[in-house]
């Protein structure tokens, strides 16, 4: 992470066109994509923008969903809304628009575990949400979270709760236990490691996962118990 330090005019060309956004103020959007670690003066990162961000998303998507499932229960609207506001979402749409490398950070950043990166990735998605914000307003911010937020507010897996929280529940009520998680192994290097996940519930056979962190690799492990006993169905045929 960290690319070649760009000019104010090359940031705001080369992230206007990843986000499809004009951007006027270099200097905000500099702010907007630079990591604690590299701030060259105190003050100078997403943080505050950050903040402002985390607002601005929540109240946009859950405008999104309030519109897009009128029959839905304030219940099933959290769980859509926890699913596409988490880290995990807000990485993988700055993945998808490959802002990595235009984020700056500190050579100890770089070093740092697979699971930070994935924090930091989110944490700049929601600062460059808080700049399109404040150049453009909420109709702007509109536009860019129903571009790409839509298609993962339909996905059946953002009408499910976590999947952890779902199998505690689920064998308390079978077992009277509550499911363990073991690490079995791990794979790669130690900045992007893939974990492997058991999750052990007495009487029932063990459920196995993988993923580019513990939780990540938990959560699959107790999705698979979850559809193997019928709590939840594959998300293939939730989708059809």
């Amino acid at each position: 992470m960290a690319g070649k330090r760009r000019s104010g005019k090359e940031l705001v060309e080369e992230a206007g066109g990843r986000l499809d956004v004009t951007f006027h103020d270099a200097a905000l959007l500099e702010r907007a994509l630079t990591h604690s670690s590299a701030r060259g003066h105190a003050g100078f990162d997403y943080q505050r923008l950050e903040f402002l961000g985390d607002r601005v998303l929540g109240l946009a998507v859950a405008e999104m969903l309030y519109e897009m499932f009128p029959d839905a229960m304030e219940g099933e609207l959290s769980v859509r809304l926890n699913a596409l506001v988490n880290a995990e979402t807000l990485a993988e749409i700055a993945d998808e628009l490959e802002l990595s490398a235009l984020i700056r950070t500190g050579s100890d950043v770089r070093s740092q575990a697979a699971r930070k990166h994935v924090n930091m990735r989110a944490d700049v998605m929601e600062a460059l949400i808080a700049v399109i914000y404040l150049e453009h307003g909420l109709d702007e911010i509109r536009r860019f979270i129903r571009t790409y937020w839509t298609k993962r507010a339909k996905a059946a897996k953002a009408a499910r709760g976590d999947p952890k929280t779902v199998l505690q529940e689920w064998a308390h009520q079978v077992s009277g236990t509550t499911p363990g998680y073991v690490i079995e192994g791990r794979e790669g290097p130690d900045h992007d490691p893939i974990f492997n996940v058991a999750v052990r519930i007495a009487g029932f056979a063990d459920g196995h996962g993988r993923g580019r962190s513990k939780r990540e690799a938990e959560q699959a492990a107790a999705t698979e118990v979850l559809v193997r006993e019928g709590v939840w169905k594959p998300l293939q045929e939730e989708a059809s």
